[in-house]
């Protein structure tokens, strides 16, 4: 019994150590790998910029606040 729980364990141990090393590995090759320098783009010619539109605000107007209030209503409802 207790054989078989530490062929268990080691074999976790040996898998999880193999998984991190090919995967440091594949991290280490691709940092090794060189891009190709890509060539500098040939510069444009500029186009005169377009005159920019008014822009437009919409305002609303504060409504001012009521002086006097109304009595209030009595509200009866039916049975």
């Amino acid at each position: 019994m207790f054989i078989g729980i530490l062929y268990l364990f080691l074999t976790f141990v040996v898998c999880f150590i193999l998984v991190h090393i090919i995967k440091l590995a594949y991290i280490g090759l691709l940092s090794v790998k060189k891009k190709p320098e890509k060539p500098a783009p040939a510069p444009k010619p500029e186009k005169p910029q377009p005159k920019p539109e008014p822009v437009y605000y919409i305002v609303e107007k504060k409504r001012a606040k009521k002086a006097t209030y109304s009595e209030p209503k009595e509200i009866k409802f039916k049975k």
